[in-house]
């Protein structure tokens, strides 16, 4: 979240879509309903589904699923149009006007400049800013750049000195190509591709814009999205699509606005936020590839230089790379990290292929990955084709299960459909280690707000039961202890990681939270406040963090959040002086304890708030400095006049609109592309409906349908409020409340068929059956796509072959799963589960 569950009070206007608040996080759907309540804001909703949370919108529209970047898309040529578009904040805080260099193409074609069909990829060289001044009286092509296909050796990067045109008309300006881009996205192009009824979507488009209505600043809109939004092949591109109206509207870094995601677990925050991915070390730092021979190379690599206008300035703050880098390396090292050892960087591993989790399992099922640690992670469950999950751990040698119950990763061997003799040829060997559950250890959760939240011990685990962090640590000690008497082919990392902690077979969570702050391992002074830090003293905060070897560091965002004061995020402060829901002394919130990031366009240009009563951070000319209700997110002392960016994370200082380079692996700009199973060709262009982007993994389990093939119904996943993911079905209450599976299906399908509610139905895709009764409803409608005739239906997540066995013989006890492709986003590498082909029977 740019914001927090608590600001959304604070909206005038509310676009929910990729979500269902209202049933799948009900106690933060209070806060949409408080801002309906008691400021009169909107709510438009928009899902395959007419769910609970669109029972409470002013507008509700049923889309296909996977059609989100066409209806975002329409909105935002529909404000372009009609002149509902924060024109300040989009010259000023955007890169709107930056001049892309020549040589660019958009995709009308279906495909952006510098596509190589042979490497399935982009060269994105063309993808970048225009090198030069101010082209703001020039009409023309601009000065001559280099064209695709002639970069040197080098890399390609990003100018110092962008191109601009401030009066937003050269036709390579960044505003130019948006309006060109979605141009094509009319309302009856979103009404061919979505589903969507024209009138219906330009009455959405009328709303949602209408904050901009007679140029009004004062108002602010929100995007509420979840993972029905990031469970597609192009999930990070509507996301990006919904960042860009934002942008272009001016909602983010105020009060009431954003692009606000809803996690689905506790704390699926602090794990991206800790590395919970391949790509990622703490902090979003990027992990070393094999081209990084030294720290050098690799600080260069990584650490981005300005790009901006001339006259502007950019704060940059991811320059600061080598302090947060280096800070991490000395926390993990410790004595083994120093100068001369070039702070023990060759101990991190050079990340040399893609691991995300769909591309390990993958590997699995090929006989290459041996085995596997699943944590508090039921991967037969939660992946795409759970068939092939199967098959894969049936080729491990060995499978280590840490759970709370036996699941069905741990028991894959017994799974429907496998019979004795089979089991007896499986020769996967599975060692299940009992966990502790949530409530009996302690720690910080991270939630969707960016809150860290300690939490204390209600009981001890039971039994032979562990603690997480001892089991992880007893391994590891063992592991060490092997490597120092046997020796191995690079003991180095393994022999010198630092282990700190008071008790090294149980570390408390608060000496890794404190580690994880950071301290001192000098004698430190701020030269700008003369304040200083003895060696050994917690770090008040990452701008504390140097680049010589004097301070350690385990994840940057979260210095700050265990101070000498103590732990910031065990704090229950109730005062809100503003009245925003700020509410500054609860918890603590990264970056710096900053409840609404980017919060400096808030502001106009001259640092005054748009909307004076949602105040949130101002220039103050007495104090000479920047100040306010929550903490700034800029350079305290930048004057207004200076003209910083507000989004001080990216080289130029403002709002991607255009994202250069290679930040994006599709596009520079969202463009609607067809599920890889789709009923219909695409109709912006039918020679390249699908990603082009997109990977296609090719063993024998890797089966894919189409219409032709009679898989002719769209299928999308969902959760219920009765059951959290796979583990309360082995709580009797959750079973009671909903004991068994069903499948929504639309009225008019169902008298198709001839079937009536309860009666048993079979869902088919092209890689396995799912059979469960008919849930027969009018919550989803056919549709026209395309002019076809077009169904969808929906079915919940939850239930597998373990769990309580309450009307087990009624029950096929399959995991949807069994349905969905393996396939996955190019940015995010997460799978489709939202929109998939499938043919559905009676039974």
């Amino acid at each position: 979240m740019t914001n927090g569950w608590i600001d959304i009070k604070n909206t005038d206007m509310m676009l929910i879509m990729g979500g269902n608040p209202a049933e799948n996080h009900p106690c933060g759907f209070k806060w949409p309903l408080e801002a309906k309540r008691n400021r009169n804001a909107k709510m438009v909703v928009v899902d395959p589904r007419y769910t609970r949370t669109a029972s409470t919108a002013d507008l509700f529209l049923q889309i296909r699923a996977g059609t989100d970047i066409a209806f975002l898309g329409g909105l935002i040529n529909y404000a372009i149009e009609n002149d509902r578009i924060a024109k300040d904040y989009l010259l000023n805080y955007t890169n709107a006007a930056f001049v892309v260099r020549e040589g660019f193409k958009l995709p009308e074609d279906g495909l952006f400049s510098g596509f190589d069909s042979n490497s399935q990829a982009y060269d994105k060289s063309s993808w970048n800013y225009e090198e030069g001044g101010d082209l703001s009286e020039s009409s023309g092509a601009g000065r001559p750049s280099q064209k695709p296909g002639t970069s040197s050796a080098t890399p390609p990067s990003l100018p110092a000195s962008a191109a601009y045109d401030l009066a937003l008309q050269h036709p390579r300006c960044v505003f130019q190509l948006l309006k060109k881009q979605y141009s094509r996205y009319t309302p009856e192009m979103v009404e061919r591709i979505t589903g969507i009824p024209r009138d219906q979507f330009l009455k959405a488009a009328d709303l949602f814009t209408s904050i901009r209505k007679n140029g009004d600043m004062t108002k602010a809109a929100t995007i509420i999205y979840a993972v029905g939004w990031t469970q597609h092949t192009f999930g990070s591109q509507i996301i990006r699509t919904a960042a860009m109206l934002q942008l272009l509207l001016g909602n983010v870094g105020r009060a009431g606005g954003g692009v606000n995601a809803l996690r689905g677990h506790s704390n699926i925050q602090g794990a991206t936020d800790m590395a919970g991915i391949f790509d990622n070390l703490p902090g979003y730092l990027k992990v070393p590839n094999p081209t990084d021979v030294d720290l050098t190379t690799y600080l260069k690599r990584t650490t981005p230089t300005a790009s901006k206008p001339g006259p502007w300035q950019s704060f940059n703050y991811w320059s600061n790379t080598p302090k947060f880098t280096i800070s991490f390396l000395m926390a993990m090292y410790g004595d083994a990290a120093k100068k001369q050892s070039d702070f023990a960087f060759h101990y991190l591993p050079k990340v040399d292929r893609n691991y995300s989790w769909t591309e390990i399992w993958d590997s699995m099922y090929r006989g290459l990955v041996k085995g596997i640690f699943a944590f508090g992670m039921n991967g037969v469950m939660i992946g795409p084709d759970q068939q092939k999950n199967i098959d894969a751990l049936k080729k491990a040698d060995w499978l280590v299960v840490g759970e709370i119950y036996p699941d069905e990763t741990s028991e894959f061997w017994r799974a429907p459909g496998i019979t004795a003799d089979e089991m007896k040829k499986i020769n996967t060997s599975v060692y299940r280690l009992p966990c502790a559950g949530f409530a009996e250890k302690d720690g910080s959760m991270t939630n969707s707000a960016r809150w860290l939240q300690w939490k204390n011990v209600a009981l001890p685990p039971p039994g032979d039961a562990r603690l997480d962090q001892d089991i992880v640590a007893q391994i590891f000690l063992r592991v060490r202890e092997l490597y120092r008497k046997e020796g191995g082919k690079f003991p180095d990392p393994i022999l010198n990681l630092t282990w700190p902690y008071t008790d090294p077979e149980h570390p408390a969570l608060a000496d890794l939270a404190m580690e994880i702050n950071g301290k001192a391992l000098a004698d430190l002074t701020d030269p700008a406040t003369k304040q200083s830090l003895r060696a050994g003293q917690q770090l008040p905060g990452f701008a504390w963090l140097r680049d010589d070897g004097t301070t350690s560091c385990g994840n940057w965002i979260y210095s700050g959040s265990w101070t000498e004061a103590g732990p910031q995020f065990a704090r229950r402060g109730t005062d809100d002086p503003s009245g925003l829901g700020i509410y500054p002394n609860w918890a603590w919130s990264w970056p710096a304890n900053r409840r609404v990031m980017y919060n400096r366009a808030s502001c106009d240009p001259s640092g005054k708030p748009w909307d004076p009563d949602r105040r949130q951070v101002w220039w103050s000319d007495a104090a000479q400095r920047w100040v306010g209700n929550d903490i700034p997110d800029f350079k305290p002392d930048s004057h207004p006049k200076d003209h910083m960016g507000p989004f001080i994370m990216n080289p130029e200082g403002v709002g991607r609109i255009f994202v250069p380079l290679a930040g994006m692996a599709d596009g520079p700009f969202p463009e609607h592309y067809e599920p890889v199973e789709s009923p219909v060709q695409n109709p912006l262009h039918p020679n390249q409906s699908t990603s082009p982007v997109v990977k296609k993994f090719t063993t024998p389990a890797d089966k894919f349908g189409s219409v032709e093939q009679g898989f002719n119904v769209v299928c999308t996943t969902y959760r219920l409020t009765e059951h959290y993911h796979y583990w309360t079905k082995n709580n009797p209450m959750n079973v009671q409340l909903i004991p068994e599976p069903f499948i929504e299906i639309p009225v008019e399908l169902a008298n198709e068929m001839g079937v009536r509610g309860g009666e048993k139905i079979k869902v088919t895709s092209a890689r396995g059956s799912y059979v469960a009764k008919a849930f027969v409803t009018r919550r989803i409608k056919p549709m026209t796509i395309d002019g076809k005739k077009v169904y969808q239906i929906g079915v919940p997540i939850h239930q597998g072959f373990r769990g309580i066995q309450e009307d087990a013989e009624r029950n096929a006890r399959t995991p949807i799963n069994l349905l969905t492709p393996t396939v996955y986003d190019a940015n995010a590498y997460t799978p489709e589960f939202k929109g998939f082909l499938v043919k559905v029977e009676k039974v």
